[in-house]
């Protein structure tokens, strides 16, 4: 994929997040791993819906900015993911509203915040790891992503929201909304009896 299309392809599905309501204002970020090894990201203050292709930001693995503008101060934690998971190749962080509602409850597990109840969870992502609350921008979040990344595929951010990775930037997105709608169905099923996958069911899908 040529610079000029990875750039149209990130901000096509980036305009499908935001006209779809997975992000709202300037909030969230996207960032995708180049064949030359650099990094394309939403730059900082951005709205995903209204994104240019000259604006997006372009760093090397280390951080350094290239071109386009200044990217957001949350991309050191994306530099985290890529550095410490070879399978990342993108990066989806979003405040969409069922997954930021369920990083705002106290009772979260921290090893796994979505207990299975469907498979589609278990199936692309596996268990859905918290990270403790800092502020936007902390270098703690890429401290402690970076300790995950190489064994899980989406994180939740305590009080702040989700993060997702993939072999695409395709892929990191599909896992997004995935998430985004099994947190949906945790709200939906709060005040039901839920039967949640046995042991046995969830290891037979994560062969």
């Amino acid at each position: 994929m040529s610079d000029q299309q990875a750039r149209q392809n990130l901000i096509e599905i980036a305009s499908s997040l935001y006209q779809r309501g997975y992000a709202t204002g300037s909030a969230g970020n996207i960032s995708l791993l180049l064949e030359d090894n650099t990094i394309l990201a939403t730059p900082t203050g951005a709205s995903l819906g209204r994104l240019q292709p000259k604006e997006l930001s372009k760093l090397t693995l280390s951080g350094e900015h290239i071109s386009g503008n200044k990217p957001s101060k949350e991309v050191k934690f994306h530099l985290g993911l890529y550095h410490n998971n070879p399978s990342c190749k993108a990066v989806v962080h979003l405040h969409s509203l069922y997954l930021t509602a369920l990083s705002c409850l106290s009772d979260l597990n921290y090893q796994n915040a979505i207990k299975p109840f469907t498979p589609y969870v278990v199936m692309r992502m596996g268990d859905v790891p918290v990270i403790p609350y800092y502020k936007p921008g902390d270098i703690q979040i890429a401290t402690e992503l970076s300790k995950l990344a190489a064994n899980h595929q989406a994180f939740l951010l305590a009080n702040h929201g989700a993060v997702t990775i993939g072999n695409s930037l395709q892929d990191a997105t599909n896992n997004y909304e995935e998430l985004e709608e099994t947190a949906k169905l945790i709200f939906i099923l709060k005040d039901q009896k839920i039967k949640y996958l046995t042991e046995d069911e969830i290891k037979e899908l994560r062969k």
